[in-house]
């Protein structure tokens, strides 16, 4: 295999938000065991076509059906080899940052470090009530829910109080992170320049989900972010790690493609009844045309919004039946990416960094060292009168900052 199609610099895969749509063309609606098997399927076959990364939404409402992003992942984890497994989004207004914190440590532990996740406020605005939280208190409730995370998975013992949980004293969430590094985060945004700033604060990943606004919309975005990243002295502008999503659907003749996707398009309730196909094409990334037409558009990408390191695609939504959605993974795979791979890393400036991944974020902490091994003594759970519960010595963090306090951890 080649350099070119083996290049991690950038990481290339599908992202589904788990609609339940009905099929316009046959008037069928799947029922959510068939969707659940199908992400499964989609998952596996995914990697099989060489695709990197497979990122499910959190929904806790119909028509979705991914409310347990970590089972689903956990699951397939099980199932393959190298794929990494995402979300897009995990909500981090409304879920517990602990839970959080051991679900997402434990689905790393079992998917031996092919994982990441994405975290976001959510756009359904009712989620907040149902889990007792107040959507006029959305943003200050992700930054104070995201510092919790970020001290739960870098120190073993937390003292913590905000404004929006009960406070924690001598608490550790377990496991601890595999080999003693947290997961990847990426902060998701379509709109929030202050998720942004978050993303920079702390020198996380900023994904922007470019599939429904104009261009111009997420230069703003990404640009702040790659500004304020360098600010808080995490490197350099470029250096900065972006992703972005899109959306296509693709046929070997470009008029075949806009003709099978037309009714699936006027009818998805996310965009259906609204602007046409063609203008919604021309004002979004949304690509419905020949391999080629995606391959030109999207290798573009970089001169819009500069070098990055992921780009994730939709393509299972508004009720398109699996067997078309496996054909678009088999066009992707095998036409679009390879090319995009050599197209995206010609002329890419050696300072920019490749695509986040576990054995990357280990090898920067410990160099060729070995990594921690989380090994507990014995503890009744109060680590109030004493240090670390773990045996291993150096095993605590220093303490965090707040979001905002001008402190950096290393």
């Amino acid at each position: 295999m080649s350099e070119s199609t083996t290049w991690q610099g950038m990481q290339f895969g599908i992202f589904s938000v788990s609609d339940i749509t009905e099929d316009p063309t046959t008037g069928k609606t799947p029922s959510e065991a068939e969707k659940i098997r199908n992400a499964v399927t989609l998952a596996k076959h995914a990697e099989e076509v060489g695709l990197d990364v497979f990122a499910i939404g959190e929904h806790h409402n119909p028509p979705f059906w991914s409310s347990s992003p970590t089972t689903t992942l956990a699951y397939i984890a099980g199932q393959t080899e190298r794929l990494i497994l995402s979300t897009a989004t995990t909500l981090i207004t409304t879920n517990d940052p602990v839970k959080i914190a051991e679900d997402y440590a434990m689905l790393q532990h079992v998917a031996d470090g092919r994982m990441d996740l994405m975290l976001g406020r959510g756009n359904t605005g009712p989620v907040y009530p149902w889990f007792g939280k107040d959507i006029r208190q959305g943003l200050p409730l992700s930054i104070e829910a995201y510092n919790l995370l970020h001290r739960l998975w870098r120190e073993d013992v937390v003292d913590w109080e905000g404004q929006f949980r009960t406070p924690l004293q001598g608490f550790t969430a377990t496991p601890r992170p595999l080999d003693g590094v947290a997961p990847f985060v990426w902060h998701g945004s379509i709109r929030t320049p202050e998720i942004a700033e978050q993303a920079a604060y702390y020198g996380d990943g900023f994904f922007a989900n470019n599939i429904f606004w104009p261009k111009e919309h997420y230069q703003r975005l990404i640009q702040l972010y790659r500004q304020r990243y360098a600010h808080y002295g995490h490197g350099t502008p470029e250096q900065a790690i972006v992703g972005l999503g899109g959306q296509v659907f693709m046929a070997a003749k470009s008029q075949d493609a806009v003709n099978q996707f037309r009714p699936y398009f006027d009818n998805a309730p996310v965009y259906g009844h609204g602007p046409s196909l063609e203008d919604f094409s021309e004002m979004t990334p949304l690509t419905v045309g020949s391999p080629q037409q995606v391959i030109d558009r999207y290798a573009a990408m970089r001169e819009t919004f500069g070098d990055y390191q992921r780009q994730l695609f939709l393509v299972d939504h508004a009720g398109l039946p699996l067997k078309t959605v496996l054909e678009q993974l088999d066009i992707l795979g095998g036409e679009v990416v390879p090319v995009l791979r050599k197209e995206l890393q010609k002329d890419r400036p050696a300072e920019v960094p490749d695509a986040p991944t576990h054995a990357g974020l280990v090898k920067a902490k410990y160099g060729d060292g070995p990594a921690r091994q989380a090994v507990p003594g014995a503890n009744r759970g109060d680590n109030l009168t004493a240090g670390s519960p773990y045996q291993d010595a150096g095993a605590a963090a220093p303490a965090g900052a707040a979001f905002g306090l001008g402190r950096k951890e290393a």
